[in-house]
This record gives structure tokens, sequence and C-alpha cells, in this order.
């Protein structure tokens, strides 16, 4: 998968539970070649329901969504980079991926002990972000070590990664997160390169109890996704009528986990744009400002090598005209070359030399 999101959390805070429902919505592993789902790998589609219109006015015989991966691993508890528990090796599982869930509870269950014995989502917070901040020093801490006996040789380049390092190792010592680390443009490229948990776009959950709806006002500085996992886990097992008939009952407009796959999605700086015909309409993952060409390599890497333009129009717009050839009587349906920075929603047709 191009795109993936890991999640974190303390024991007991219902990361497994909202896993499990997340992965009841895998998508089908034949749309996506060479991926291979592990226990703890989900590959979830991204809800839109532009995708099914557009499938409707082209008479698609099949609907492809693009989707995110979700990585889950388990529950961290404070003290893991001293040792305690497992430890924090399975952060390790973690740092390819492109943004952090942290899962957060503020549910009361008397069954279900909370690990350090109150809930204090803030704490939790608190806990979690330490861990992953000392997992960032040690990575930091070993490779200065070594970069800075390379440093030596007088080359430019290692000199200017020591001095990177010497920059974060006193900025995760103070126990601040990477990503709020003031670094210059060149300073950004290296820091990018070293992969760092905490440089990484954060975004939080918060598992709440049936029906607690203003906890969101107490912790909006975070712009949480407040879920009942529980519900989610029950979401989970309807389709169609049932779905939309349970959200009703619930007042809800759709679930918890589509609106934290689109938060993910969103987070990542992500946009969508679609391909569309008689075989299928499909939906494609890029980030915002990629240029045509890039948008075409998605599709396949010859596209982009072999690039000569690309035929474009707004997804509603060709809703509503109903063909590309109306579209384009319309003036509504446009050409662009290599330059045209991709929009979200765009209906793409590439022409290609290959």
């Amino acid at each position: 998968m191009s795109f993936s999101v890991g999640i974190v959390g303390l024991p007991n805070v219902g990361k497994s539970t909202l896993f499990k429902a997340l992965t009841k919505k895998q998508v089908e592993a034949a749309n996506y070649p060479f991926c291979t789902i592990d226990p703890n790998v989900g590959v979830v589609a991204v809800p839109d329901p532009r995708l099914e219109k557009l499938a409707k006015t082209e008479n698609s015989a099949k609907i492809v969504p693009t989707a995110i991966e979700f990585v889950d691993i388990a529950g961290l508890v404070k003290g893991a980079h001293k040792g305690e528990g497992l430890g924090n090796k399975f952060l390790t599982n973690i740092r390819e991926v492109d943004a952090i869930v942290q899962v957060l509870r503020n549910f009361v269950d008397d069954d279900i002990t909370h690990v350090h014995g109150k809930i204090d989502p803030l704490a939790d917070l608190e806990t979690i972000n330490l861990e992953l901040i000392m997992a960032d020093l040690e990575v930091v801490s070993k490779r200065l070590d070594k970069v800075s006996k390379e440093a030596r040789s007088g080359d430019k380049e290692v000199i200017a990664l020591k001095d990177i390092l010497e920059k974060l190792n006193i900025h995760l010592e103070a126990e601040k997160l990477v990503i709020e680390m003031e670094r210059n443009e060149d300073e950004d490229i290296l820091v990018k390169r070293l992969n760092l948990l905490t440089d990484k776009p954060f975004l939080y959950v918060l598992n709440v109890a049936e029906g607690d709806k203003d906890i969101l006002e107490k912790f909006s500085y975070l712009k949480p996704v407040a879920i009942s996992a529980k519900i989610e886990s029950e979401l989970a097992e309807l389709e169609g009528e049932e779905l939309k008939e349970y959200l009703q009952e619930l007042g809800l407009d759709s679930t918890g986990l589509d609106r934290l796959i689109v938060a993910a999605y969103q987070a990542l700086n992500l946009i969508t744009f679609f391909t569309a015909g008689p075989i299928e309409s499909k939906a494609w993952t890029v980030v915002k400002d990629a240029t045509a060409p890039q948008a075409a390599g998605k599709i396949h890497g010859d596209f982009e090598k072999f690039f000569i333009r690309a035929d474009v129009v707004d997804w509603q717009v060709l809703v509503e005209a109903g063909s590309w050839n109306k579209a384009k009587d319309l003036g509504q349906a446009h050409e662009e070359g290599r330059d045209y920075l991709v929009q979200d929603g765009d209906v793409l047709i590439i022409k290609h030399g290959a």
C-alpha cells in the first residue's frame, strides 16, 4: 500500500476492538496485488459517495475504491522505553507508517481495568507521547554516535547530518515531539529521511461511552474523532438498509470508523481522482498538488513516463452532464498538459505514447 496509518494506545483502551471493526471493512485483496495482509494489518476502503454516482453515470460493471492501510501494534505501557511490559520493540512495526492514530480511553467499565487505575485521556496521551519520544531519542542517539565519528573526515553532507542530529537530540531530551521542532528546508529533508515516529501527523480517537457526544468540546484542540468501539464493532456487522437504520437510531450520518478513515486520509494531505468507464469506476490516491503525469503514474508507471496529455472533467459536472461528450459540449471538459495540478474530484482520461 502507498499510504498507511499506525494505531497506538495503552492496554485496555479499546484499540484491538477498534482494529477488529476496521478489518471487517477490509477491501478485497484481489484489487490490490502484491499486498500481503498480515494479522495486524488491515487495508480498508476510503468511503467516497462520489464513486457510486460516477459508476451509475458510466454504467460501470465494477466499483473500486481507493484504500488506506492500518497497522495495529501491542499496547504500550508507561516506562516501555525502560523495558517495562514488552518494551517499545513493537514501535519498529509502525516506523514506516505515514501517520499515527492514538486511541485514548474515555469510558468507564468495571470489567475492563485501566492500566493506570483511572480514566484520564490526557494522562494517557502524555504517556504515549513520551514513549514515542524516547523511541525516537534512541534512534537519534545511536545515529549521532556513528555520524560523529564519520564527520571527522570533513565531509560537508555528513557534518550537516551531525548538526541536525545534535539539534534533534536536544529537542527530544526536552521531551518534545519532533514535528514541533523548527527547521529550515534543508534540515527538513534530513529529518524526513530519519523516519522518526514523532515527526508524523497525529490523529486522536476518543473511545467514548455510548451517547457521550459532549466530550469533543473538552478535547476540541486535539480535533479528535469520538468513537464507541463497542458500537462500531456492531455497526461493522451491518450493511445496506440495516446499517442506515441503525445509524439513524443513533442520530449519526456516518460510522465513526468512516470518519476516522476520512480524517486519516485528510491528515496525510491526500486527494482523490477518478477514472471511469463501462469496465470500472475507480478512485486513485495522490498527494495534493500532484501533477497530471504523477497522477498518471499511479495508474501505470509507463503512463507517467510517456504522458502526452489528460482529458479532465470534474466528477459532479460529468454526473450532471450525463456523459463526457455532453460535458465537452458544455465547455466543461478540458485538455491539460504536464504542468496541470490534479484537483480533488477530477475524472481523468490519460493520453500516453506507450
